[in-house]
């Protein structure tokens, strides 16, 4: 019971990533406008990037969801992913915590925090002893 447990609770932070993704791509067009009048290489530099981010965002979030579903058993590799995942959504928060946390739009406060319980519910993944498949 236990260990179904923390294997669901990879899939709520790997859930959470996608949603948080999802979420950020979503208003692409009205965050490109509030840039006002800016050179057309910098509207693409912004707009590529605040792309990359959803999509990276939902590509952690996916990658964990396949390996938690698909996995019959926990391998290296799956604790490699997961462990992969977590480091990168803690580089996001701490980035995202010096940067955007400055900015005063509540969906940029979010970003460190929604980033952080992401890749620790993630990170329980990682902890010792067989995981079941969420289909058991």
């Amino acid at each position: 019971m236990r260990l179904k447990m923390r294997k669901n609770l990879v899939f709520l932070g790997g859930s959470l990533c996608l949603i948080w993704g999802i979420a950020h791509l979503i208003p692409t067009g009205n965050v490109m406008k509030g840039f006002g009048n800016i050179s057309v290489d910098n509207f693409h530099i912004i707009n590529m990037e605040w792309i990359n981010e959803g999509l990276t965002l939902i590509f952690i979030g996916l990658l964990t969801i396949v390996a938690t579903i698909t996995s019959k058993n926990e391998t290296r590799v799956i604790k490699a992913v997961y462990f992969l995942a977590f480091i990168m959504l803690m580089a996001m928060s701490v980035l995202s915590l010096f940067t955007g946390f400055k900015i005063d739009f509540l969906p940029f406060r979010l970003c460190p925090f929604i980033f952080t319980v992401s890749g620790l519910l993630i990170l329980q993944g990682i902890r010792s002893g067989k995981m079941e498949t969420l289909s058991n």
